[in-house]
């Protein structure tokens, strides 16, 4: 596994568990929003974490711990992906994978083998617009298969979407709800501009923005929740949300 990065407790990434977070390098996808754009290209000249290094921190905490989020770049891209997932399963700690979705016979295999708990994916956006955000041509049925894949697998999931000014309207966001289906549990990140964003100059919505956004797609799915609202009375209210 190309490691590059490692968090050693996260509770925020991994939905009701206690966690460390790893961020493997390079993508195949070059998203004009992305917030970890360093992790993008594939460099040798790096420095990167040892693998063993996580397994034997694993190993360790494997009694306060509840598992590990594998991030990225992208990690289905990593040639040892199943074998450091199986090795993690063997100390016998929970996986939630982050992934755009464009691996789906990597997904299916690990769904079959039940090998993750938990599936984070990423919807750049509908599928008129997508190779809009990726900045790569790619075959959008595997976006589609993975989604099935998901949806179908039985397995804790969500699939979430990061959100700007300039790429994403309310139709488009109520395309992707009709695309992913109403029960489906659909998050919506704000766009938080950084030094380390690929394509700068782009914005985030307002926290009033962002709840009227949340109000008004209500209507259309009550499995919808917004991620990135720093607004101590939303806070509250989302501490107190139950999915329906």
């Amino acid at each position: 596994m190309t490691i590059d990065g490692f968090n050693k407790l996260t509770l925020l990434d991994y939905p009701e568990h206690t966690a460390c977070i790893i961020f493997t390098r390079g993508c195949n996808f070059n998203c004009n929003f992305c917030q970890n754009s360093s992790l993008i290209k594939v460099d040798k000249n790096k420095g990167l974490i040892d693998e063993q290094e996580v397994l034997d921190y694993l190993e360790k905490r494997k009694n306060i711990l509840d598992g590990i989020v594998i991030s990225g770049g992208e990690p289905t891209i990593q040639k040892d992906l199943i074998e450091f997932i199986k090795k993690v399963k063997e100390i016998g700690l929970k996986v939630k994978l982050d992934t755009n979705g464009y691996n789906p016979k990597i997904l299916d295999y690990l769904i079959q083998n039940k090998l993750v708990d938990y599936i984070a994916m990423d919807i750049k956006h509908t599928y008129a617009n997508y190779l809009k955000i990726i900045k790569k041509n790619i075959i959008l049925d595997k976006i589609k298969q993975s989604i099935e894949l998901i949806k179908e697998s039985g397995i804790d999931h969500e699939f979430r979407t990061t959100i700007m000014k300039e790429c994403h309207k309310l139709d488009d966001i109520v395309e992707i709800i009709e695309l992913l289906g109403k029960k489906e549990k659909y998050y919506l990140q704000n766009f938080v501009d950084s030094d380390n964003v690929n394509c700068p100059g782009l914005h985030g919505f307002t926290d009033e923005e962002l709840i009227g956004l949340e109000n008004t797609l209500r209507k259309y799915s009550k499995n919808i929740k917004i991620r990135g609202i720093i607004n101590d009375n939303y806070l509250v209210k989302e501490r107190n949300e139950v999915y329906v």
